[in-house]
Order: C-alpha cells, then sequence, then structure tokens
C-alpha cells in the first residue's frame, strides 16, 4: 500500500527528513491538511522512507485509537517502552518513568487507576505489567496523596523522566508520528499537546503531528472557549508547519491532481473501468475536469470509486463497457457523481425539474463557446471541451435556463458534428437524462 509515492511527494518527504536528522529546532512539527488530502498514506510512505537507513527510532501512533484512555503521557510512554529490547535497560527506564506516571494520573479512584495503568500498559513485556501491578497493589491506595504532593516533588518526577528519556535518545534518536489528533476529543488533543511541549521537550526526541489545524484551533476553542485566540495558543505547542498540497506536480501552468492520479491508480487496482477508457487521454482529461471543478479530495476520490464498483457490480459491469461511445460513459459517469455528491439535484431531475444551469454548474459549464472549426478567413480554431458538449446534449433533455446551452441557428450543425461523434448519431430527445436516471437507479435501493 505505501510502495508508490508520487514524485512531488517523495521530494516533500526527502525535505521532510532532512530537516528531522538536522540540528535545527522544528519538533513538533505539523503536516497539515484538510480531510481527505490523504495525510495518513503520507506519513506511512514517510516512515517507510526513513526506516531504509535505521538511524532512528520511529514510533507512530495513531491518537485516535488511544484517546478512550484519556491519558496521552501514557500512551506515548507505552509506544517507548516497545521500542526497547528486553533487558535491564528496559527495566530501568520502566522503573524511572513509573513515579511520573504516577504523578499524572488523573483520577483517584481504585478501580480507575487500575483500569487506566493495566489499559495503557496491556502490550507491553511481562515485567513491566508486573511493575503496573505492584504499583496498582502497593500504591493505589495513596494515589490521592501522591497526587497532592508539592510542587517541588512532582518537578523532581518530571526531571527524573525527562532524564530517562534524554539517556534513550542519546543512543538513537527517537521520532515520533502522531496522527490523527484532528479526530480526538477535544481535551484529550490539547492534552497531547501539553504534555508533548512540558513532558517531551528533551534532546533526541521529535514529534511530527499529522493533522488539520483547522479542527485542531476548535479543540482548542472548545476547551478554553470562544475567547481564546486558538492561532496563537497553537503557536506557543508548534514550531514549524507545512501544509501538504494538493498537486502531484507542482507546475502552475499544468497542475495534475494527486487525485486525478489517485483515481486511475484505484480504477486500474479494482478493475472496475475498461482498460481502454483508462488509457485514452481524453478520459483522463475529463476526469480531472470534474476533480478540479469539484475540489474532490483523495477520500472523495475513493467514494467515487467505490460507487463505480458497485454500479459495475450491480450491473454486471455493463454500465461502463469496452468500446463504448464517450458520450455515454460521461452520461453514466455523470449519474454516478451525482449520486456520491449531488443526490439534491438529481432528485430534481427525478422529479422532472431539470435546471441547465443547475447542471452546468455541477459540471463547470458556465456557457458554451462560440465554436469555429478553422473555415476560411479565421485565424483560430476552437473546439468545445467534453462537459461543452455533454452539456448541449443534455440541454435539450432540460426543462428551464437551457439559453446558454444551446447554440445559434447557424452553429448547430458545427455542434451536431462533435455530439454525433460523442453519442452515435442516434441519440434521440429525452435519452440523455434517460441514461442518467437509468444509471443512477441501479444503485437505488428502492
Amino acid at each position: 500500500m505505501y510502495g508508490f509515492f508520487s514524485i512531488a511527494h517523495k521530494s516533500i518527504a526527502e525535505k521532510v527528513i532532512k530537516l528531522l536528522k538536522s540540528d535545527i529546532g522544528i519538533s513538533p512539527m505539523v503536516i497539515d491538511g484538510s480531510w481527505g488530502t490523504g495525510k495518513t498514506e503520507f506519513c506511512h510512505k514517510l516512515i517507510n522512507l526513513m526506516k531504509v537507513d535505521r538511524k532512528h527510532n520511529i514510533i507512530y501512533i495513531d491518537a485516535f485509537k488511544a484517546d478512550h484512555v484519556d491519558e496521552p503521557l501514557m500512551t506515548v510512554l507505552a509506544e517507548i517502552i516497545k521500542i526497547l529490547p528486553e533487558g535491564p535497560r528496559r527495566k530501568a527506564f520502566i522503573n524511572r518513568v513509573l513515579p511520573a506516571v504516577r504523578y499524572t494520573i488523573k483520577t483517584v479512584a481504585k478501580a480507575s487507576v487500575s483500569h487506566i495503568l493495566r489499559q495503557d500498559f496491556a502490550d507491553l513485556a511481562n515485567d513491566f505489567d508486573e511493575a503496573i501491578q505492584k504499583v496498582a497493589d502497593d500504591s493505589i491506595d495513596k494515589t490521592a496523596e501522591l497526587i497532592l504532593k508539592d510542587h517541588v516533588e512532582a518537578e523532581k518526577s518530571l526531571q527524573t523522566l525527562q532524564t530517562a528519556l534524554t539517556a534513550i535518545a542519546s543512543q538513537d534518536p527517537i521520532i515520533i508520528f502522531i496522527d490523527e489528533l484532528d479526530r480526538c476529543r477535544p481535551n484529550f488533543a490539547v492534552d497531547m499537546l501539553e504534555i508533548i511541549k512540558h513532558t517531551f521537550d528533551v534532546e533526541g526526541v521529535s514529534f511530527v503531528l499529522i493533522t488539520n489545524t483547522q479542527q485542531l484551533k476548535a479543540s482548542i476553542n472548545h476547551c478554553y472557549g470562544q475567547a481564546v485566540d486558538a492561532q496563537r495558543y497553537l503557536d506557543k505547542f508548534i514550531k514549524f508547519r507545512f501544509e501538504l498540497s494538493a498537486h502531484s506536480i507542482r507546475d502552475l501552468n499544468s497542475p495534475v491532481l494527486a487525485a486525478t492520479d489517485h483515481f486511475f491508480k484505484l480504477a486500474r487496482d479494482k478493475e472496475c473501468l475498461p482498460n481502454d477508457l483508462l488509457g485514452k487521454q481524453h478520459f483522463r482529461k475529463a476526469i480531472e475536469h470534474l476533480i478540479k471543478h469539484q475540489n474532490l479530495s483523495l477520500r472523495e476520490i475513493e467514494t467515487l470509486i467505490l460507487h463505480i464498483q458497485i454500479v459495475q457490480n450491480l450491473s454486471n459491469s455493463e454500465t461502463f463497457s469496452e468500446r463504448m461511445y464517450f458520450g455515454y460513459v460521461l452520461l453514466r459517469l455523470i449519474a454516478v457523481m451525482l449520486v456520491c455528491f449531488r443526490p439534491s439535484l438529481l432528485n430534481r431531475i427525478k422529479h422532472e425539474y431539470i435546471d441547465a444551469s443547475l447542471l452546468g454548474d455541477f459540471l463547470g459549464v458556465k456557457e458554451i463557446p462560440v465554436i469555429n472549426n478553422g473555415s476560411l478567413g479565421h485565424q483560430y480554431i476552437v473546439r468545445p471541451e467534453a462537459f461543452e458538449v455533454m452539456m448541449v446534449v443534455l440541454a435539450r433533455d432540460c426543462t428551464q435556463n437551457t439559453e446558454s446551452y444551446t447554440p445559434s441557428e447557424e452553429k448547430i450543425e458545427e455542434w451536431a458534428v462533435y455530439m454525433d461523434g460523442f453519442m452515435d448519431g442516434t441519440l434521440y430527445k429525452g435519452r440523455a437524462i434517460k441514461i442518467i436516471l437509468e444509471t443512477a437507479n441501479i444503485m437505488a435501493f428502492e
């Protein structure tokens, strides 16, 4: 899953690795991105790339899976202990960090503390389990007293923990990737930030947070109120941030969206579209147009591919078949897109309220161009794009606002040439919308 790296993403990963290996204080670093931009996939590929030289201890934490425990310190410590080999070094570290763990426990109830201790470290070696058991059995009744110890004792315990962490990291630097922080409960997310800053700010330990900072700021406001400047609060904890680009090739003249590559890779992997179609440049151009116009994320691409799989399965692969006229492919694709991303518009079409302007807006066609096939006296050629042709086809079946998609009388024959090439020359009025509805109905469990 994580073997494939786009050229640009690999370049970004190499820059991140170079920074993490440098002496520049960039921790905590944030890999920022909105929902569905492929942050987690990028993170795993980055980790795999880092593991090649084996010069760092790499730890990956899915914060969303851990936030039910409500103890971010123990979540991180448990993962650090796992990288230590069996033997005296592990035992020594465990013995040194247990006092700090006790001071950070938020509940004094005997049952709750026992549960938290055992749950957080359930996957560790038996010797650590025995140590936890001893803490739970011998010290649990004194937990309230321990938590209420004066500040000097708490500070001493924290320094002991930090000294132990520094000793481990001095041999092999530790890089901890914390993913899905934006999906966690606000309290856990904020606590994790504060634990990273106040407990793990030690030499040789670096953090990379993979998250959506907008959601993280919402968590901060949830915890401390809307009056708090969440950005300024976050700036206290984050040293370096970059946003994961949605583009696989950073060329301002012809940007190729990562989502387009993702679509074609998934389509080939899932074998849900004919190979002859996937190999055609005009189909790729049409997909890229839709992705750009709809601003589809990687997860939305996965949703689209899933629905293509579904319609192909339910139609015995007849919805998209070999050697199908391109116009029919696009009509069926429009149907799947409507099911996925604009069911309200599809519902209007079902009830025969077919507004050409709404369809044009959905497909990214404001109006059709004045085409010119280079006849005598003209110095340039204007040929319509795929969805411009489709809007002329669809406008014939629409009930309102068709003016912007209806060719002038002197251009009807020129448009007819394109429509015949897209369809098959036998498209009767009402058939385009009928195809859309028939395709959508395949996926309707009504």
